[in-house]
């Protein structure tokens, strides 16, 4: 049996976002919005506690850590940006590319931090 091999990548969610995602049955990020021309998960749980935490909260009143595979051998398609220090990594999506990118999502989307 030929085995794929994934890429856990986390996004920091807020509300309005997770309400689209949870629509999808957990399937799947929506598309961007006009002024959103990059879709960004990012490479460790770390940062994205740290933008869900600081950043989501302060924004909408909540902020979610989500996790997810992705199909390593499609995801290498996409330039890691580093966004600050070190473990600031990110995954840059064009927007246009989102539903090819959703369709190499192995398994569901999940919830695994809750901030308020």
């Amino acid at each position: 049996m030929n085995e794929r091999t994934t890429h856990t990548l986390w996004r920091p969610t807020r509300p309005e976002e997770l309400a689209l995602v949870e629509a999808s049955e957990w399937t799947a990020w929506p598309p961007r919005l006009p002024e959103q021309p990059i879709f960004y998960p990012v490479l460790n749980e770390d940062y994205a506690i740290r933008i869900a935490r600081d950043w989501n909260v302060a924004a909408s009143g909540a902020g979610y850590v989500t996790r997810f595979e992705i199909d390593a051998d499609f995801a290498a398609r996409y330039p890691v940006r580093r966004a600050g220090g070190q473990t600031i990594l990110e995954l840059w999506v064009p927007a246009g590319e989102l539903e090819e990118f959703n369709r190499h999502i192995v398994g569901r989307i999940e919830v695994v931090h809750e901030f308020r």
